[in-house]
């Protein structure tokens, strides 16, 4: 899984980047501190992983991972030249789904680019831009499509889609919203466009409002229901302190948690609720050799499944040895969930679950 972490300057973008991927971008009290895009990589924190490292004595494990591209904030304008944001957008055109940092609290100390804290005004700034480069990027590839059509008639479903969603976006409207049949969903899925991505909404508070118990402040209440209102899921973060928690080893950061009443960590949202937006799920594979989790779409078939692990295994697909790991910890053992009769024999069109622990029996 691929996410772009987008936001104005000053929003906590790169803190959080840092703290996601124990990373060091650049973080200071100014805009464009970060002046190149910042790629790092995070281990998805799973703990069904270190349970079938000692059930199998594996030697390894290696766990799901997300990449996580930081790019500079954009600001107003910076479709016609502004800022330094606009440039980097083509890195993250290939991402599955974009995290808009939303700031969402009050400090003197650091600069806001408009001037206050307004999360919807925010919002809309990026949003805009986001417009601009896609219809910049439908302007060009209209008229590329439209050389290629002349020769080849099958490009004119293209030429049609690409001419409907230019309309949209001159009309600052997202080409998310706008209404495809199948064949211009299929072709929709080519373009990568910036505004047809899945978000997700970050709020960044300060450490005093990350209290559960306390009542939400105004600006997180704002997002929290301008979010409901595009279908796009919100979580509460405060990015100052996940950068702390991320200089801590696992039981100094646990102890640190405990103390600020936190169930879980900023990561940990951030997994579970990109999981969810995307339709992600893990299953498992566990051996001496290496306990693993991989990471695939809710939905897919076993022999699909086989495939995410080597397109050999897809290939000479035999059958798929599956025990959820709840029958299997219960049963303490992978013998003993045999006897138990948890251990299943699934064919290709078995549907992987989440947590499912498997074995692919190939043959090529």
């Amino acid at each position: 899984m691929k996410l772009g972490i987008i936001g104005l300057p000053n929003v906590g973008k790169s803190t959080l980047f840092n703290s996601l991927t124990k990373s060091s971008a650049e973080t200071s009290n100014y805009p464009f501190c970060t002046t190149e895009s910042n790629v790092g990589v995070a281990a998805v924190p799973d703990p069904r992983l270190a349970v079938l490292e000692r059930m199998n004595s594996s030697k390894k494990v290696v766990p799901a991972t997300i990449e996580f591209v930081d790019i500079a904030g954009l600001v107003r304008g910076a479709g016609s030249g502004q800022g330094l944001g606009n440039k980097f957008l083509s890195y993250i055109r290939e991402v599955d789904a974009l995290v808009h940092v939303v700031r969402c609290f009050e400090d003197d100390n650091v600069v806001h680019v408009d001037g206050s804290v307004d999360p919807l005004r925010d919002i809309e700034t990026t949003d805009l831009e986001l417009i601009f480069a896609d219809l910049e990027a439908v302007e060009k590839r209209i008229v590329r499509v439209a050389k290629a059509a002349k020769a080849d008639k099958s490009m004119a479903k293209e030429a049609q889609l690409l001419e409907k969603l230019k309309q949209a976006l001159e009309g600052g409207l997202m080409t998310k919203s706008v209404p495809l049949d199948d064949d211009e969903a299929t072709i929709m899925r080519g373009i990568n466009l910036l505004t047809n991505k899945p978000v997700l909404y970050a709020a960044n508070v300060s450490e005093g409002e990350l209290d559960e118990d306390k009542p939400a402040s105004p600006h997180v209440n704002a997002l929290q229901e301008y979010a409901q209102g595009q279908g796009s899921p919100l979580f509460v973060v405060c990015a100052q302190i996940e950068s702390e928690m991320s200089q801590l080893d696992d039981d100094e950061r646990q102890m640190f948690m405990d103390e600020l009443g936190l169930a879980e960590s900023g990561l940990d949202k951030l997994i579970a609720t990109s999981y969810d937006l995307l339709g992600l799920i893990s299953f498992l594979t566990a051996g001496p050799k290496e306990t693993r989790a991989w990471t695939i779409t809710k939905g897919m078939k076993a022999v699909q499944a086989a495939g995410k692990i080597h397109s050999d295994i897809e290939r000479g697909f035999i059958r798929a040895e599956t025990v959820h790991f709840d029958d299997l910890t219960s049963a303490g053992s992978y013998n003993a969930a045999k006897e138990k009769g948890t251990v299943r024999l699934e064919g290709k069109e078995y549907i992987i679950k989440d947590g499912d622990v498997v074995l692919f029996r190939f043959n090529v």
